[in-house]
């Protein structure tokens, strides 16, 4: 297993990890690429990355359905952060040939920062094809 360390520099973000996925592929890597994130206040997903005002208007569309301050019991104070991480979710698994992660055409890998700033991780592991 791999590890992508993540230093994000505010409190909600969504951080492109692609290029540093795709760096630790090597060109024979053929399979399936598993992500986990291991923090219940942050996740990870696939969403458009060429324009960047998708981003933009998912990160603020989460945080107008789920507001920073509520009524919420949670001692810590980030109870939103912990929901908005349920709803993105914390793995993914993405295909892999040839060392290229099979994207569509816009698609980017991003890291989703919602309580931070704060030293993270996303771990990563490859299982390779079979072949038939």
């Amino acid at each position: 297993m791999k590890k992508i360390a993540i230093k994000t520099d505010k409190r909600c973000g969504f951080f492109d990890l692609t290029r540093k996925i795709e760096g630790l592929l090597s060109q024979g890597d053929d399979g399936v690429l598993f992500l986990f994130c291991p923090h219940t206040t942050a996740g990870i997903t696939i969403n458009e990355g060429a324009d960047s005002d998708v981003i933009a208007d998912v990160n603020n569309s989460l945080t107008r359905l789920i507001p920073e301050k509520d009524n919420y019991r949670h001692i810590e104070g980030n109870s939103d952060a912990h929901i908005k991480a349920s709803i993105i979710g914390s793995s993914l698994s993405i295909f892999v040939e040839q060392g290229k992660l099979i994207l569509g055409t816009w698609q980017k890998v991003f890291f989703c920062e919602f309580d931070g700033p704060r030293n993270r991780e996303v771990w990563v592991r490859i299982v390779k094809s079979l072949e038939l």
